[in-house]
C-alpha cells in the first residue's frame, strides 16, 4: 500500500479508511488478529479485511456494513490524527498549482510536517522522481512524521529533518523548485528559502493567519529580490442540491375570468382555486460556511 500508487487488495500492515458515511470515516492500520469496533459491530482484520479488494463492502458483526477505501492524500487530510493545525484541500489545491509542482519537482517545506496533511499531497504531486525535504522543529513530531511516511510507503520520497529552519535552513542549496513556509515568523526564513531555491525561477509560498505577518513577509521578499509577490485568501462556499417546492404566482387571472372579487376575500366560490405547486431541483448554500483560514503569499525568485 502506498499513498502514491494504488493497490488492489488489502494487505497486513496497510493503512485503510473505514467509510461509514460521508460525515463518518476513520483510518485503521490493518493487522492480523486485530479487531476494530464500529457502531455497526466488530470488523475482524484477519477475515474481513486482509485479502479483500479495496472498495469492498464489509458486513460487521451486528449486521451493518461499511466500505473499506484505499487511502489518498484527500482522505488522509479528513481523517489524520491532529498533532498540529493542518491545511485542508481548499488551500492545498491552490498551493500545489501556484507553486507549479509536477512529477520530478524538488520541494522544501517547514511548519506543516507536524500532522502531514500538506506533505502527503506534495509527495503525491512530485512522485515518482521528485523529492520533499521537510523540516520540523519539534523532535517528537519529526519522529512521528518519519514513522507515518514509512508506514505509508513514502520514505523514499521524503527527507525529514529536525531543526529550526529560521536558524539552520532546509539543508538544501540551489536545488529546490519550490519552498513552502507555515511558521510564526516566515520573514526570518526567507534568506534560507532563497538559498534553497534553484538559481532562477523558483517559487515560494508562505501561509500566515494574520495580515501583520503577511506585511512583514512581503517586505522581506522584496528585500531578498523576489518578484511577482501577491497574496490570496481562499474561501470555500458549499452548495447543497435539493428539491424545492414553490407555488405558482397568481397574476389575478382567476378573479378577472370569473368577474368576482370574492374569490380572494375568503369567499367559498374561490376556495378551490389555489395556485398550483411546482417542484424543481435547486442549489442552496449552507447556512454556515468556513471563514478565514489564512493568507497565502506567493513570490518568484528572480
Amino acid at each position: 500500500m502506498s499513498f502514491v500508487e494504488y493497490g488492489d487488495t488489502i494487505k497486513d500492515g496497510d493503512t485503510a479508511i473505514v467509510f461509514l458515511g460521508h460525515e463518518s470515516m476513520f483510518p485503521v492500520k490493518v493487522q492480523h488478529g486485530t479487531v476494530t469496533q464500529t457502531k455497526y459491530g466488530v470488523i475482524r482484520h484477519s477475515t474481513d479485511l486482509i485479502g479483500k479488494k479495496y472498495g469492498s463492502k464489509v458486513t460487521c458483526s451486528k449486521g451493518g456494513w461499511v466500505f473499506i477505501l484505499h487511502p489518498t492524500p484527500e482522505l488522509w487530510t479528513m481523517n489524520l490524527p491532529h498533532r498540529t493545525q493542518i491545511l485542508y484541500s481548499t488551500d492545498i489545491s491552490i498551493i500545489t498549482m501556484m507553486l507549479e509542482l509536477k512529477p520530478g519537482s524538488i520541494v522544501c517545506e517547514s511548519g506543516s510536517t507536524g500532522s502531514g496533511s500538506l506533505s502527503h499531497a506534495l509527495v503525491r504531486t512530485v512522485a515518482p522522481t521528485g523529492h520533499l525535504y521537510t523540516v520540523e522543529f519539534h523532535q517528537q513530531r519529526a519522529e512521528k512524521a518519519r514513522e507515518e511516511f514509512r508506514d505509508h510507503g513514502l520514505e523514499q520520497l521524503v527527507t525529514v529533518t529536525n531543526q529550526d529552519v529560521c536558524r539552520a535552513g532546509f539543508g538544501v542549496s540551489g536545488a529546490a523548485d519550490a519552498v513552502f513556509l507555515d511558521i510564526p515568523c516566515p520573514w526570518e526564513a526567507i534568506g534560507h528559502a532563497k538559498a534553497a531555491l534553484k538559481e532562477e525561477g523558483g517559487r515560494i509560498c508562505s501561509f500566515s493567519p494574520c495580515i501583520e505577518q503577511v506585511q512583514r513577509t512581503c517586505l522581506a521578499l522584496e528585500e531578498f529580490g523576489f518578484t511577482e509577490i501577491n497574496t490570496l485568501e481562499i474561501l470555500l462556499r458549499v452548495y447543497n442540491v435539493r428539491t424545492i417546492s414553490l407555488q405558482m404566482p397568481d397574476l389575478g387571472r382567476a378573479a378577472e375570468d370569473h368577474g368576482s372579487s370574492d374569490l380572494w376575500d375568503g369567499g367559498s366560490a374561490g376556495a378551490h382555486l389555489q395556485p398550483a405547486a411546482v417542484q424543481f431541483k435547486s442549489s442552496v448554500p449552507l447556512r454556515e460556511m468556513v471563514g478565514h483560514t489564512g493568507y497565502l503569499t506567493f513570490a518568484t525568485k528572480s
